[in-house]
């Protein structure tokens, strides 16, 4: 390791967690430090919820990604603080909403000062989910209040980029040289840049201290072999640092291109052992059982399903591949949950024998105990004691759980 003592934080951090003197599980990449650290000359990087990425240039400062509206001061505060140059363009590496919503601070300073208008360069596909994410704001208010577990208003304004691309562009700015591509992987809007001058990578979510998040059970489709060939294509360049969407900076080449190959390696593994039992006529059921990642991956520090998990990678690439029937006929075209429920029930001797049962269960194996308590609550949702024996195989089903998705998930059930 290089001299801990002569770095900033955010790279400290990063060699600890490269050394396995601490995890991610303790040091989450989605906490933000909010510390500002020079990746190298004249390129600075903003430790947010999601990172903000600052370049100097000749004619003035080109932002990275620019954070979320709760976080915007912040990272206000900190870039100008290391320097007040003008803001001329604004890189949107995808639409999520942690990413494209701090620059108000910026442009409201442009307009006071009466500087022109910042520009903003995105994929071409992101005024698409803009658009989606308007006609969707009460299910994404719901869906994202549940998986970080607070409440969440959805936003319904966006700033729209000024200027749209696809594949491979260039942007010059102030002597500065922007390789700029397209990538479709956790969403269908990506961008990545990177600086040949600098050797600086910028992923944005192509990679995020965490097994990716390929397969998030609430959220559209995600592209995982695509996802893994942008990787591929990164690790080529040679890149010195890599600034990431979430988590603190990789410094050092092989670092860098290691981490890179490795994620790339966990996607492709995952896509073709799905794939593999699938043109075999395998069932989801069956799959989602033998389809296990590497356990020498999952135990690398910034592959750890933190964030997603594996067996939800397996469920999209399903998804992608063959469409939501999952090989079970009976689920093809069901009687409705409680119907079924009621039926179990009365076979099993009354709703609380199964909520019993699932209590009995749930030292050994929490995952058959929620099957059980579901299926009693379903058929008798107003008993006060199945209600109490569901809230704790929830709450079990949260200390044993990984992810922070999972984990959302299963609280939302147990405080419902």
């Amino acid at each position: 390791l290089p001299n801990l003592e002569d770095m900033g934080d955010v790279r400290r951090l990063s060699e600890r967690l490269l050394a396995g003197e601490t995890t991610t599980e303790t040091e989450h990449p989605f906490n933000p430090k909010l510390l500002l650290e020079e990746l190298g000359p004249r390129s600075a990087f903003f430790s947010g919820f999601a990172n903000v990425g600052v370049l100097d240039t000749d004619e003035g400062l080109v932002l990275v990604d620019t954070g979320s509206w709760l976080l915007a001061q912040a990272s206000y505060e900190k870039i100008r603080a290391w320097s007040t140059r003008e803001v001329k363009i604004a890189i949107f590496t995808h639409g999520h909403i942690d990413h494209v919503m701090g620059l108000g601070p910026f442009e409201d300073e442009a307009e006071r000062e009466g500087r022109p208008r910042i520009e903003v360069v995105a994929n071409e596909a992101m005024p698409a989910r803009f658009e989606r994410y308007r006609r969707m704001q009460g299910y994404n208010s719901c869906i994202n209040s549940r998986q970080f577990g607070i409440p969440i208003e959805w936003p319904s304004s966006y700033r729209e980029p000024d200027r749209l691309f696809r594949g491979t562009t260039f942007l010059e700015v102030g002597g500065l040289m922007i390789e700029l591509h397209t990538a479709r992987g956790e969403t269908d809007d990506h961008a990545w840049a990177y600086l040949p001058e600098r050797r600086i990578l910028f992923t944005g979510d192509l990679f995020i201290w965490a097994s990716p998040n390929a397969g998030n059970p609430q959220k559209v489709q995600r592209y995982p072999l695509e996802w893994a060939q942008a990787l591929r294509e990164m690790e080529a360049l040679g890149a010195e640092v890599l600034s990431p969407g979430h988590g603190p900076p990789i410094w050092g080449k092989e670092a860098v291109r290691r981490a890179l190959s490795e994620t790339a390696d966990l996607l492709e593994f995952l896509v073709r052992e799905t794939l593999d039992r699938m043109n075999a006529g395998m069932t989801l059921d069956q799959i989602l059982h033998e389809v296990k990642a590497p356990g020498h991956l999952l135990a690398r520090p910034y592959l750890r399903p933190v964030y997603d998990e594996p067996s939800f990678l397996v469920r999209n690439i399903w998804r992608l591949y063959g469409g939501w029937y999952d090989g079970n006929p009976s689920r093809l075209l069901p009687a409705p949950d409680a119907a079924v429920a009621r039926e179990l029930a009365s076979l099993a001797g009354g709703a609380s024998r199964l909520a019993n049962r699932a209590m009995e269960l749930l030292p050994q194996d929490s995952a058959l105990a929620a099957h059980l308590v579901e299926q009693a609550w379903l058929a008798s949702p107003e008993d006060t004691r199945i209600k109490e024996a569901r809230r704790a195989v929830y709450r079990q089903r949260v200390a044993e759980a990984t992810s922070l998705m999972a984990k959302g998930i299963f609280r939302a059930v147990a405080e419902e």
